[in-house]
């Protein structure tokens, strides 16, 4: 993998350290190909509350979607990850410096950055330190963002299989911090001023092919395929089959949710 160089300022090094679970990267490849990607809606909101849009750090990045979006608009975007294989999925730019460091514990100065964004991962960090973290590194009067998407919603009958699937089949294998998800994230600690959310979906044109792999980069499929060897998707697409045509199309849709504050110190 490569990682650029830091621009002058913030000078990072590339290290890991201990560092919370890493659900995805076994399905890193699945992750990037199916995996939804945000509104410009989303982005239009967060660059309204940012007036000088200079550094961000998109935290928990993945293969980098966010951070490829906050580029086109701030000077500098510095993306983290702890999985090394999602990082290597990340796309080059001269724009972006990729660092594989946890959310709680990094290299930046003290008062870096203007944003800071984590897209469906906070729920996963270790809540006090990250927060501590955010304190150090956030410019006065920076903005944190936090946003998440919940189950996807396609048609009745396809919907309640997935439901099911999500609920009793797999249920037992989500890690614990799924439920921050369930509750839109209304129940994490988020110790900040708030500003307006964002509230909106993701919407795509899939086709069956597209779910069963969205399906397959789930960390609770991940997890029931190493623990029972085999896979519960497949199961579940014989079933859907019979309520979606191989070669017909649907519009799926995914509601997210977001908590946003700005930092003072």
């Amino acid at each position: 993998m490569v990682f650029w160089p830091t621009p002058a300022g913030l000078q990072g090094s590339f290290y890991s350290i201990m560092a919370p679970k890493d659900n995805f990267s076994a399905q890193a490849n699945l992750y990037k190909k199916f995996r939804p990607t945000y509104p410009e809606d989303l982005y239009q909101h967060l660059r309204s509350l940012v007036p000088h849009p200079e550094l961000a750090w998109d935290c928990g990045t993945g293969n980098g979607q966010v951070a490829v979006e906050l580029a086109t608009f701030f000077t500098h975007v510095h993306a983290t990850d702890i999985s090394e294989k999602q990082l290597a999925q990340a796309p080059a730019s001269d724009k972006i410096t990729y660092h594989l460091l946890p959310a709680e514990q990094t290299s930046f100065p003290d008062d870096s950055f203007d944003l800071i964004t984590v897209g469906q991962a906070v729920h996963w960090f270790d809540f006090a330190k990250f927060y501590q973290e955010v304190h150090r590194v956030a410019k006065p009067g920076a903005v944190l963002a936090l946003w998440g998407y919940g189950l996807l919603s396609i048609s009745e009958d396809v919907d309640t299989l997935i439901y099911h699937f999500y609920t009793e089949v797999v249920g037992p294998y989500w890690d614990f911090e799924r439920r921050y998800i369930d509750e839109s994230y209304a129940t994490i600690p988020f110790p900040f001023q708030e500003l307006p959310a964002f509230t909106g979906a993701i919407t795509a044109t899939w086709t069956i092919t597209d779910l069963e792999g969205y399906l397959n980069s789930w960390s609770s499929v991940q997890a029931y395929l190493r623990q029972t060897g085999e896979n519960p998707v497949t199961g579940l697409m014989e079933k859907v089959k019979t309520v979606w045509p191989q070669n017909q199309q649907k519009e799926v849709r995914f509601p997210i949710f977001s908590r946003i504050g700005r930092v003072e110190k």
